[in-house]
């Protein structure tokens, strides 16, 4: 190795170094400023729960004197309603739970807001085998936020509803099911609040309708839009939670427009972002996703999302206000979909409104374009005839390789030329000094004119087929079929396969070695030499190959943690290429080539049509001049 590449070594490593520290740092102001949060939740908690300790004391006062109670009762409702106006009477209630359901979901609601209280998808489990919930208890809030006569802002997430609709009877047991739900908020003679919820069977869909009946008269008259507002904890699901949160965000379909996402900074503790007017906002995870579908639109939501350390089994805190539009008339019906379930092309596909868009195929164009056309339909066509999806990566990189056989051939034959020219090659070198690099330079082009070679005929068809490989970077860690699925000594295609593990985490690497990754290692290694041997521009700078064998030590770091899958069809990538190379090597008679190649010297060295009239207009140009 000469010294500038013992100096780009050191620069890597430093910079390796220097990265790792800064974000230990960067951590450690994080969870100091989640313990500032949580000390004034906490006292934010306390003020409450004194609060409580106060009305029970209260309420016991109430009841040991029972003459009093009549106007006790009184004298609190008319405290309520100096409070909450109109919404006094569902201050208070009977918590109660009820549950709709199919063979795919189960939704849980509380009657104390009426709200989706859980859901659990029952297809699938987390990574220790217990009930996927996508979110669960009373961190959750779904409401509508309204301005009562006292200003106070009014939240149906914290007002009681009742059951109502002919299936009321069905949820008299909590554990009788129905696959829709109405729940109602009284307000006064003739006004209230249904909230309208219908389970389709078979489906991850919901259809959720709220009706409002005479609040045109609770309502200010010049309100466009009501609040809603839509928070609740993202859980872990997964093994990984760094992996999980970077894939972890809301994304959101701009009405009658483009899909995007929140641009969130996983350094920063919270961000916020007003949009504009959407048609769906979804709260999403690597493999499964909750999305707020609007039958009109969504105006100008108020995006928030908060960070959680790693020692958190929490990923985000996701909390959105939704303006929804409200028209001021007695009766109207503001109608949505909910989806709950998994981010899975196909089904997504199956619902429209582009919430396929949904699963990450990339953000380039062409990536997206491979994924969508070449890859997801080739690997569900192979996924008919097998679930072994070991089976279906091999039979996938096998069909990639055969389309891509030409382009590997053009490229190894290239590299075939330029070694069989080699010693002509150094005959120049030897020629010409080494202080006249210019003219080495033009002599070896000029050779390679004259033999008919394309020096740069050997990267062309590899960086062809860049794309593809990119592609599959993007495909393999987002493609929910190979969650939890096994292959080899791999329990989840999905997740790292570690074979050794130990306590401390490694920057970067973790804290295990994954096989399939090191298995890829040592096989890029080989085709790196492979290639090297067969090419004759890495043999005139001898330094760069070995800088070339840093590549793979680097990248073995950045995806040890990254999918098993990934990187077993990494590794078939290389065994194939190896044993390509080796039938390319064997199937070419460099003799015959050199031959051929020194027959092209001696024929007149044909100019395409640009040089032609370069030198054209050159001529031109001199004889206008001596003219």
């Amino acid at each position: 190795m000469d010294r500038n590449s013992i100096y780009g070594i050191l620069v890597i490593g430093i910079i390796i170094v220097v990265f790792s520290i800064w974000t230990a740092s960067d951590k450690k102001k994080m969870e100091e400023e989640m313990r500032k949060a949580d000390s004034t939740a906490q006292v934010e908690q306390k003020k409450l729960d004194d609060q409580k300790i106060i009305q029970n004391k209260i309420q016991s006062e109430n009841a040991a004197v029972p003459t009093d109670s009549i106007k006790l009762k009184s004298e609190h409702l008319k405290s309520l309603k100096n409070i909450y106006g109109a919404y006094a009477n569902a201050v208070e209630g009977k918590t109660e739970f009820y549950t709709i359901e199919n063979n795919l979901i189960k939704i849980t609601f509380l009657n104390k807001g009426g709200r989706p209280y859980s859901v659990e998808l029952k297809k699938y489990k987390t990574f220790d085998k217990k009930p996927l919930i996508l979110f669960n208890g009373d961190s959750t809030v779904f409401g509508l936020n309204f301005s009562s006569q006292t200003t106070r802002i009014i939240s149906t997430n914290d007002l009681y509803f009742h059951l109502t609709g002919k299936d009321a009877h069905v949820f008299i047991n909590q554990k009788d099911t129905s696959n829709s739900l109405k729940l109602k908020l009284n307000l006064g003679t003739d006004k209230y609040i249904e909230y309208i919820y219908k389970l389709n069977p078979e489906s991850y869909m919901v259809n959720f309708d709220i009706h409002l009946v005479n609040m045109d008269s609770i309502i200010p008259q010049n309100s466009s839009t009501i609040d809603l507002k839509w928070k609740f904890y993202m859980l872990c699901q997964e093994k990984i939670k760094s992996t999980e949160s970077n894939y972890t965000n809301i994304d959101y379909k701009f009405y009658q427009a483009d899909i995007d996402k929140f641009d969130i900074s996983s350094k920063k503790i919270s961000d916020k972002l007003d949009i504009g007017r959407l048609s769906w906002l979804a709260y999403k995870q690597q493999f499964f996703s909750s999305v707020l579908i609007a039958n009109k639109y969504i105006e100008n939501p108020s995006i928030n999302i908060s960070n959680i350390p790693d020692s958190s089994r929490i990923l985000k805190i996701f909390d959105c206000n939704i303006g929804i539009p409200y028209e001021s008339k007695p009766n109207q019906t503001i109608g949505f979909n909910m989806y709950f379930g998994p981010n899975k092309y196909t089904l997504l596909k199956t619902y429209g409104q582009d919430l396929e868009e949904l699963v990450s195929m990339g953000s380039w164009r062409i990536i997206k374009w491979i994924n969508r056309w070449f890859i997801i339909p080739i690997f569900n066509f192979l996924n008919n005839y097998t679930s072994n999806y070991g089976l279906i990566i091999l039979l996938l990189t096998i069909i990639i390789k055969i389309i891509l056989f030409p382009l590997s051939y053009k490229s190894y034959v290239s590299m075939a030329k330029m070694r069989v020219l080699k010693p002509q090659i150094d005959e120049i070198n030897e020629r010409i000094p080494k202080d006249k690099a210019m003219e080495r330079q033009q002599a070896t082009m000029a050779l390679y004119k004259k033999a008919g070679v394309n020096p740069m005929g050997g990267c062309f068809p590899m960086l062809l087929q860049m794309p593809i490989l990119i592609a599959m970077f993007r495909f393999f860690p987002t493609s929910i079929e190979l969650r939890q699925q096994g292959f080899l000594w791999a329990h989840d295609l999905s997740s790292y396969d570690g074979v050794i593990s130990w306590s401390s985490s490694i920057p970067i690497f973790g804290d295990h070695i994954s096989l399939f990754n090191l298995l890829m290692t040592i096989t890029t290694i080989i085709t790196i030499r492979m290639s090297n041997q067969a090419g004759a521009a890495s043999q005139q700078m001898p330094g760069m190959q070995y800088m070339s064998y840093l590549m793979p030590l680097m990248f073995m770091f950045v995806l040890n943690n990254f999918s098993s899958g990934l990187t077993y069809y990494y590794l078939l990538v290389n065994l194939i290429t190896i044993v390509q190379n080796e039938i390319f090597k064997r199937s070419i008679d460099e003799t015959k080539l050199l031959y051929q190649l020194n027959e092209n010297k001696k024929k007149p060295v044909k100019k395409s049509k640009f040089q032609e009239k370069l030198e054209q207009a050159a001529k031109r140009k001199g004889y206008s001049t001596k003219r």
